[in-house]
């Protein structure tokens, strides 16, 4: 009787996040390539909400420096110590921002990317003030305009942007989250055009289901989190 072979050893956490982010990175220099793009024009936000410790260290450990998260609370307890030990981490707000958490994010983040109402508004310009910190920021527009949905509708999106530049506050880009049941383009499509109308060059679009058709439509950050990470936020340790 012939012994069985032993099993094929599980890759570790980091050989395993590598490979995923390999295959991502693939993808987006076709699709950069596709669009007459530089792939280094585009810059992969990481969306680390949720995971464990060993995912985000596979993380950093890949070189990865640029992350997204959707909550100032979560986001503090994971990135606090870990900022100060890598200066050039770069975090980014995704969700929806109270504005009494705004002095918060201000400490926090470098990019905030969910502007969407005057009373924010008021509110980072005051804790920018206060802090003495001013975080870049990103207009979020409900292309859809989803009641669930936050962000601002595409007709107010010019004088939301002018109220916070007039507030002193720097505005960069658009950021926007497309209908789960639309097409995609379209949306990527309407932000572009708002973007180019008030003189906006960074445009966070796309996530893990379709970043290679925001890259084709100007996406300068794209948000991956399931892709990178795992459908089930992580990886099967070795035994």
């Amino acid at each position: 009787m012939t012994a069985s072979s032993p099993a094929s050893p599980l890759p570790s956490t980091d050989e395993a996040f590598a490979d995923r982010l390999a295959a991502i990175r693939a993808c987006m220099a076709k699709a950069a390539k596709v669009a007459g793009r530089d792939p280094a024009s585009v810059t992969l936000t990481a969306v680390s909400k949720t995971q464990p410790d060993d995912l985000i260290d596979a993380a950093l450990a890949s070189g990865l420096r640029v992350f997204g998260e959707n909550r100032v609370q979560e986001a503090q307890g994971r990135w606090t110590d870990r900022r100060t030990a890598l200066p050039d981490l770069e975090l980014r707000l995704i969700g929806p921002l109270q504005s009494n958490k705004a002095e918060d994010a201000v400490v926090l983040f470098d990019v905030i990317e969910t502007l969407d109402r005057p009373k924010l508004i008021d509110a980072l310009a005051s804790a920018s003030w206060k802090i003495g910190r001013s975080p870049r920021l990103l207009v979020q527009i409900n292309t859809g305009e989803e009641e669930q949905k936050a962000g601002v509708a595409p007709r107010d999106a010019d004088a939301l942007i002018a109220e916070a530049r007039a507030a002193g506050l720097t505005v960069e880009g658009l950021m926007a989250i497309p209908p789960a049941d639309e097409e995609p383009i379209l949306h990527f499509a309407l932000l572009a055009r708002i973007a180019e109308r008030n003189g906006l060059k960074v445009l966070s679009m796309g996530m893990s289901a379709d970043f290679e058709a925001a890259i084709r439509l100007g996406a300068t950050h794209i948000r991956v989190g399931s892709a990178l990470f795992g459908e089930r936020n992580r990886l099967p340790t070795p035994s």
